[in-house]
C-alpha cells in the first residue's frame, strides 16, 4: 500500500513538471524566434512586427480559448500553427508561467 501511495504521489508531483518542460521545449522550437526566450517579443522579428509582450497583463488575461484560436488560425502575420491540441495546451501553460 505504501509503495502504491508513493508512486501516485511521485506521478502527481512530476506531471506538472513534465507538462511545463514539454511546453518550454515546444515554445523554444516554435515561438522563441519571434517572441524571444522570455516572451517579451524583443527579437529583430518581434520588434519589426511590434509583437505584444506575452508576459503582459493584456496577453495574460486572454482566455485559453482565445490563445488557442490565435495559435490554430494564426493572427496578423503569425501563421497558423500545426501543433496538436495537447501541444497547444502545454504551450499555453508555459506562456502562463512567463507572467510578470
Amino acid at each position: 500500500m505504501k509503495k502504491t501511495l508513493l508512486l501516485v504521489l511521485v506521478v502527481v508531483i512530476a506531471l506538472p513538471v513534465a507538462v511545463f518542460a514539454d511546453g518550454a521545449a515546444i515554445y523554444k522550437t516554435k515561438c522563441q524566434a519571434c517572441h524571444g526566450p522570455d516572451g517579451s517579443g524583443q527579437t529583430p522579428v518581434g520588434k519589426s512586427l511590434k509583437l505584444k509582450d506575452l508576459r503582459s497583463p493584456e496577453v495574460q488575461k486572454l482566455t485559453d480559448a482565445e490563445i488557442t484560436k490565435s495559435l490554430t488560425d494564426g493572427k496578423g502575420k503569425m501563421p497558423a500553427s500545426k501543433l496538436s491540441a495537447d501541444d497547444i495546451k502545454t504551450v499555453i501553460g508555459y506562456v502562463r508561467s512567463l507572467k510578470k
